[in-house]
């Protein structure tokens, strides 16, 4: 879970960079990283922690170009503290590319291999960004027969991409002298969405950005979602190209993006943040009810910011009183995206603040989004109960997280996961609720996928079946094995 941005404007986008990835800042708070192009010459600009912190004003007169990049992360792969690990990679041949990738791939081990030992290339980190790097440059120095790049040429090196390739991946590199390339793996699990405006004097400016929200302030029209296994082409002109690179293509992108991920002003792959949630709110109340006697509930309670709109929706379908019980401090990070148990525990006492008035005497339902660890849940729980709450129970907008989620968010060990190998009231016990209550799996999909053309999704860590199809019990083994170890 990262969030990418790539421009082709007519004017430096150095600054525009900078306000996109401040748009995109909820997607990941380790690192931060820019590289613009002029002519044929990169400039980048690399940095740990958060954006408004992690750029000076040398930083960014030092970005020269029209045509750019940028990545704030959120680590999945990789070492979240090691500097060499911050995006954009580059690498100088061909031509000279460097890419920023939200995602993350599940056949590094034989990808790595067979870098070293049949591509000749070396890598110099343990990020599969990197791997995605040099496998794109080695499929393109193989394509390329001349001086002159085309595209055609790109869209064949992406083919061979896509073949070799496993996992999850939405990704922009810059080609130096030539142009930027966005690309989506063909399931789409990641999103990536293209925008256009037109310039004072009518010439076209381009933007690709992991959400719509990018688009909108920045002005830009939707143009549409990149689809799955397609390429997009945009050259330092602005001229742009696109076409399908994938065999089988076929939708099936991320449910945690719609539950916890994206921010709620978004639309991804023709669906609303927003909207999806409140039906999960819709479909979560069903559940409720059929569960508990409304009569034994006074308030609803949003864990804020993300399942707002979820208990909204929920208690006006029950006809029970909302109230927002919690204030949050908006200065702290998003907790779930905070590498370490401890820090994440820490941040939640000095995220948010239990407002007595509202629970002193009363029978509380606490609407989250999702309860994954169970770090916040618990603490949560707590906080209300200290604030005088007769009761809790605890309504979770998404169903059990039971196992590992391998395409680009950090829930990589089943021993992290508090639903893993226990019961619904077992969980109900570790994080001290009184009640506990799911979301179904099939309530989700249904309050995501309603009114769309979208038949399928990835809800992998909530079932266990994996969109791809390529992840074994074997590589959840040794990859618990590798993470813990």
């Amino acid at each position: 879970m990262c969030g990418i941005v790539g421009h082709v404007s007519t004017t430096p986008v150095n600054q525009q960079i900078y306000d996109s990835l401040l748009l995109l800042q909820h997607r990941g708070q380790d690192s931060t990283g820019i590289t613009t192009s002029k002519g044929s010459t990169f400039y980048h600009v690399k940095t740990t922690g958060q954006v408004r912190e992690g750029y000076r004003t040398r930083d960014m007169r030092s970005l020269l170009g029209n045509v750019g990049l940028g990545h704030v992360r959120y680590a999945t792969a990789g070492d979240a503290t090691n500097e060499e690990e911050v995006q954009p990679f580059y690498v100088n041949a061909p031509y000279g590319i460097t890419l920023v990738h939200n995602g993350n791939l599940t056949n590094t081990r034989e990808l790595d291999d067979e870098l070293y030992r049949i591509d000749r290339r070396h890598l110099n980190s343990s990020s599969d960004t990197e791997i995605l790097l040099n496998v794109l440059a080695n499929e393109l120095q193989r394509t390329v027969q001349s001086d002159e790049l085309t595209p055609e040429q790109l869209f064949t090196a992406l083919g061979r991409v896509h073949e070799r390739v496993e996992g999850s991946y939405a990704a922009i590199a810059l080609i130096a002298g030539h142009g930027l390339l966005a690309f989506r793996d063909p399931f789409g699990i990641r999103p990536l969405i293209l925008g256009r405006r037109l310039d004072e004097n009518g010439r076209d400016e381009w933007v690709v950005a992991s959400e719509s929200l990018v688009l909108e302030s920045g002005g830009y029209e939707v143009v549409r979602d990149v689809e799955p296994g397609e390429a997009v082409f945009i050259t330092n002109g602005g001229v742009l190209y696109s076409q399908q690179c994938a065999t089988n293509p076929k939708l099936a992108p991320c449910s945690f993006e719609y539950v916890y991920l994206a921010r709620p002003d978004s639309v991804m792959n023709g669906i609303s943040v927003y909207e999806s949630r409140l039906r999960m709110g819709e479909t979560l109340a069903d559940e409720v009810a059929r569960q508990v006697s409304t009569g034994d509930i006074d308030v609803v309670m949003p864990i804020p910011d993300s399942a707002r709109p979820s208990a909204m929706q929920l208690a006006m379908k029950l006809g029970i009183d909302y109230r927002e019980g919690f204030y949050k401090n908006r200065y702290i990070g998003r907790t779930f995206i905070m590498p370490g148990q401890k820090v994440r525990k820490r941040s939640v006492r000095q995220k948010l603040n239990a407002l007595s008035t509202e629970f002193k005497g009363k029978h509380v339902l606490l609407v989250d989004d999702s309860i994954v660890r169970g770090t916040t849940s618990k603490e949560i729980v707590e906080m209300a109960r200290q604030a005088g709450a007769a009761s809790v129970t605890f309504a979770s907008a998404a169903p059990p997280v039971r196992h590992p989620h391998v395409y680009g968010i950090n829930m990589p060990s089943r021993g992290e996961l508090v639903a893993s190998a226990r019961s619904i009231d077992e969980v109900a016990s570790v994080i001290g609720c009184d009640r506990l209550i799911y979301q179904t799996v099939e309530g989700l999909h249904e309050a995501i996928v309603r009114g769309s053309d979208i038949t399928d999704l990835d809800m992998s860590c909530f079932t266990g079946e994996y969109v791809t199809g390529t992840v074994k019990p074997e590589y959840l083994a040794w990859l618990e094995q590798h993470q813990t170890s």
